[in-house]
């Protein structure tokens, strides 16, 4: 039996194949904007919130960017992408299929916000895992990751303490929201392979990382 009462997780990287539909509109509408970023540039912010996303992408800029015009545009741009379907990560339905199994309570914490998170479950067929209640994006607390917020947000909407759950991330920030929170953290990378971050165990795929930290056989 699991030493864990719940298990949590990021949405997008981690659950549902998001972020390179992400970077890849992004960097495509910057284009449409006359600008040239790097692809490297943009990976150096997965995991953060749009707002701080913003800041740093302005910043590299110099500021010479209609933010809310360029938001609005990527945004359009990626419901376009998620209205063919959103795939799921490999083993992410297969994972939470046996954690049902085992009614152990399960809970995602995301810096996305609450209602984009339950459509885009919804998109890759993963919202049958998740009470709506159990999903927490960065809108529903007083600060986003690395804050640990949303993770303590959701160990409470299941009635557990923080330091009694798995969190399962794939980016660097998302791994010291957990951390800070007190969990156990899982590191899956995507698209960002970075070195040691204070993670308890990093694994190639969910299902691995849910074996290397004794949450499943």
């Amino acid at each position: 039996m699991t030493r864990f009462a719940a298990a949590i997780f990021d949405l997008d990287g981690t659950l549902i194949d998001t972020e390179r539909l992400l970077i890849d509109t992004c960097l495509e509408t910057l284009s449409a904007h006359g600008h040239a970023v790097p692809r490297s540039f943009i990976l150096t912010m997965l995991g953060m919130s749009g707002a701080e996303g913003a800041r740093r992408l302005g910043a590299y800029l110099d500021h010479r960017i209609d933010m809310a015009a360029f938001d609005a545009a990527w945004s359009a741009a990626t419901d376009l992408r998620y209205a063919t379907g959103i795939a799921a990560m490999a083993g992410a339905d297969g994972l939470l299929t046996q954690l049902a199994a085992r009614t152990l309570p399960r809970a995602v914490a995301t810096n996305s916000a609450t209602a984009s998170a339950r459509k885009k479950l919804a998109l890759a067929g993963l919202s049958g895992h998740f009470d709506p209640a159990h999903v927490v994006g960065y809108d529903a607390v007083a600060a986003p990751k690395p804050a640990p917020d949303v993770f303590v947000a959701a160990a409470a909407r299941l009635g557990v303490a923080p330091e009694q759950c798995v969190a399962f991330e794939d980016s660097d920030t998302g791994v010291a929201a957990a951390l800070a929170a007190g969990m156990v953290v899982v590191h899956v990378p995507d698209l960002a392979h970075t070195g040691p971050n204070g993670a308890h165990h990093r694994a190639a795929t969910l299902l691995d990382g849910a074996r290397a930290c004794g949450l499943i056989d």
